[in-house]
């Protein structure tokens, strides 16, 4: 009876997890850039006590990341850049670097080009500052370009995007949604890498096909919790045979 219990109760934990990964898909659905989490179940033995293991968890393990490209959005913003090859935008966080494909860039009012949450966008040497009262061009190959705006035919080169190419299977996303090398290292720039001025990168989330998981889900969440309360009633049943033969 325990086993039913156990493997109902980890099964529904479990479900519930799994909804809360489609639920994070759907809500950056619109969000430029980001990458759709892929999960899966798998079975765990109980380890540890004495006997033989028959008990096994239910376990809902993160199987990475859907790289797969999203639709680019034609903006005509100056700051907004998509990557249109493999490869990310290397940016600066605590304690060291991450990669996103979000390009919908800032600058503050130091005049430092930031990410959409805000981390410093890198170049090849490090942080990029862009001069006052310019007119910005971003090349194909992530060099930016600024021009006085009483003179937009004087254009000097004020830095280059750090454009990476790391191996999807070496990445690892964050709590903050970006990526980062497994290893801890940091990823080398990659010149092959090619980006498209005036234009963002789309989500690739389907939100048709998270929300059928969505309700295959709870409906699985269901059925578990429908075994738990066939097992309560076996364990009453049970309790009141063995009463009525005393």
């Amino acid at each position: 009876m325990d086993r039913l219990i156990y493997v109902a109760m980890t099964g529904a934990k479990q479900s519930s997890n799994q909804q809360a990964t489609v639920a994070n898909n759907l809500a950056n659905a619109t969000t430029p850039g980001f990458r759709a989490e892929l999960a899966a179940f798998r079975a765990v033995p109980v380890q540890g006590g004495t006997g033989l293991p028959t008990r096994t968890f239910a376990v809902e393990q993160s199987t990475g990341s859907d790289f797969t490209p999203g639709a680019v959005q034609i903006t005509n913003r100056t700051l907004d850049v998509a990557v249109v090859s493999e490869g990310f935008l290397a940016v600066q966080v605590p304690g060291g670097e991450a990669y996103t494909r979000n390009g919908s860039l800032q600058v503050d009012a130091n005049g430092v080009l930031r990410s959409s949450k805000g981390a410093p966008v890198l170049g090849e040497s490090g942080p990029i500052t862009l001069p006052p009262d310019s007119i910005i061009t971003i090349a194909a190959d992530g060099t930016i370009s600024a021009s006085p705006s009483n003179n937009p035919a004087q254009a000097n080169e004020v830095g280059r995007l750090k454009l990476v190419r790391p191996n999807g299977a070496d990445l690892e996303r964050g709590s903050d949604g970006m990526f980062r090398l497994r290893s801890g290292a940091v990823a080398p720039a990659d010149p092959t890498v090619q980006i498209l001025g005036g234009a963002i990168e789309s989500s690739n989330v389907n939100a048709v096909e998270q929300l059928v998981k969505m309700i295959d889900f709870q409906r699985h969440y269901d059925m578990q919790v429908r075994l738990l309360q066939t097992a309560d009633q076996n364990a009453r049943a049970a309790a009141q045979v063995m009463t009525l033969s005393q």
